[in-house]
């Protein structure tokens, strides 16, 4: 006998969850009560040949009737769903990804097979937001081995689509982060494409710091291009700067980075795998990590880095991707602005051979810029800074930069904050340590990077000499609550500047 599983009519109902698939219905409705469904229940609904796990949201009003339901925009998504579209409503399957996830909890390696069903189901909306968290931290504290790396990579990868380039050297750079507005990658993607090597960025939005490079982009131009416009804009001018969450690229990258940034945790063997998923759907042959070492970055010491560089390695040349890992120093922000607005002026300010502009920003970028021209066959190693360095300094870079965010809808204007409030020394002496962490905080609490103006401005950078009451950096907020929100935060004894009298 065929199971029944009434319909339900579906109502728009526009609300946004990201991408996390929620059914609304009545707790009153038919199918509630002989289900026996409650409030955060995991529910299948099912239209045409499509099926996803949501999470139940119940409605006691008369914003729907007793025969309607409505969905997230993710899960309408999903499903395809139309506006009057009759849904059905059931229990859902046992998951076995859940088994998975919970053998991993209790420190079981898990097996290729394993970890591609967990991916699945999490791309397909089956695991709720608590299941993909389990995972997240059973997952996290070096609690993944080599061989499951590879396998979430891989799985990852496939996750998605994956892209080919009529290019024999594509070529990459990334960060691994904590270190904030260390905003080089629109400058050095500006010089690589102005030398004649294609460099088709994808970016990521901000996991816990107040920017991603996809935010500060954003502040110049659309970064959310799909694949075609995408591959239009690489084609006409070497390279792109975008959002990869834009694009069915390693997919399930995006949704663990929304809990990870929810849970404030960036696990580093998951961290390996975003990186070089993102990198091999994107048709990548050569790649440059940026890795920053410092007590307060999120890579802190050497051994640690070793680790990393080791790991990143090993798996990247598993599937036939070269790569460099670059060690530098963490112990400081780099450029002045810390939030999407403030680091685009120091890009501008870079690009447009400003001689104010931030000299480390400059001199960074440069030098990683030389290092992903070296990936180019006819270029002899140690030659990479000079020609970097000519490309920026005759304006071909800037050019370029212009170019490719014209191709890609168009260049804006940088937003300017409405409010903003500077912090003073309390005492004399030496800058003997800045808290990246500390600052990278504040500026998340000014608003940045939703708020695309608000953030920090570093006004003295660390082993300086300050006298008492001199500025030490600048807050901006877009309104009067969110710079209050983070002057709160201040009041409270959280110290960003070490200072030493007589250091």
């Amino acid at each position: 006998m065929k199971e029944l599983h009434p319909a339900l009519t579906l109502k728009y109902l526009g609300i946004n969850t990201y991408k996390e698939p929620i059914i609304y219905m009545r707790s009153d409705c038919h199918i509630c009560k002989s289900e026996g469904f409650d409030a955060q229940a995991r529910v299948r609904v099912s239209l045409n040949n499509r099926s996803i796990v949501a999470t139940l949201n119940t409605i006691d009003s008369n914003l729907l009737s007793d025969n309607q339901a409505s969905l997230s925009e993710y899960a309408w998504k999903l499903l395809s769903a139309k506006e009057g579209d009759p849904i059905s409503v059931s229990h859902p399957k046992p998951l076995d990804s859940l088994s998975y996830i919970r053998s991993k909890i209790y420190g079981h390696e898990l097996k290729a097979e394993e970890t591609k069903h967990i991916i699945d189901d999490l791309v397909a909306g089956q695991l709720s937001d608590i299941n993909i968290a389990m995972y997240i931290a059973a997952s996290a504290g070096a609690k993944l081995s080599k061989k499951e790396v590879f396998d979430l990579t891989k799985a990852m990868v496939d996750s998605g689509q994956r892209l080919t380039w009529d290019a024999p050297c594509v070529v990459d750079k990334h960060c691994v982060g904590g270190l904030p507005g260390n905003r080089t990658t629109p400058i050095i993607v500006s010089i690589v494409a102005a030398f004649g090597l294609m460099i088709p960025k994808t970016s990521s939005r901000a996991i816990t710091s107040p920017a991603g490079t996809a935010d500060t982009m954003e502040v110049f131009t659309s970064v959310d291009l799909d694949i075609p416009t995408m591959r239009r804009v690489v084609e006409q001018e070497n390279g792109c700067l975008v959002w990869g969450g834009s694009m069915a690229l390693s997919p399930a990258d995006d949704l663990l980075i929304r809990i990870e940034r929810t849970a404030n945790i960036d696990s580093e063997e998951q961290m390996v795998a975003s990186i070089l998923s993102k990198k091999i759907a994107a048709g990548a042959t050569h790649l440059l990590i940026d890795m920053p070492i410092g007590t307060t970055a999120k890579i802190r010491s050497i051994a640690h880095a070793e680790y990393l560089k080791k790991l990143l390695k090993s798996i990247a040349k598993e599937f036939g991707i070269e790569t460099k890992v670059i060690f530098s120093d963490g112990s400081q922000p780099i450029g002045r602005g810390i939030g999407p607005g403030l680091e685009a002026l120091d890009i501008l300010a870079v690009l447009n051979r400003n001689p104010n502009a931030p000299q480390d920003l400059r001199e960074h970028a440069l030098a990683l810029a030389g290092q992903v021209i070296e990936f180019s066959p006819n270029i002899t190693h140690g030659s990479g800074i000079k020609i970097a360095t000519d490309i920026l300094d005759s304006g071909r870079a800037f050019a370029k930069f212009q170019a490719i965010c014209n191709a890609q809808g168009g260049m804006r204007e940088i937003p300017q904050a409405s409010f903003t409030h500077t912090i003073e020394s309390k005492k004399s002496g030496i800058i003997v340590n800045i808290d990246n962490r500390q600052i990278a905080r504040v500026a998340k609490l000014a608003g940045a990077p939703k708020s695309k103006s608000a953030g920090v401005e570093l006004l003295v950078p660390l082993h300086s000499v300050v006298r008492k009451s001199q500025p030490l950096f600048k807050l901006y907020a877009e309104t009067r609550g969110e710079l209050n929100y983070a002057l709160d935060f201040l009041k409270q004894g959280h110290e960003i500047f070490q200072i030493e009298v007589g250091a």
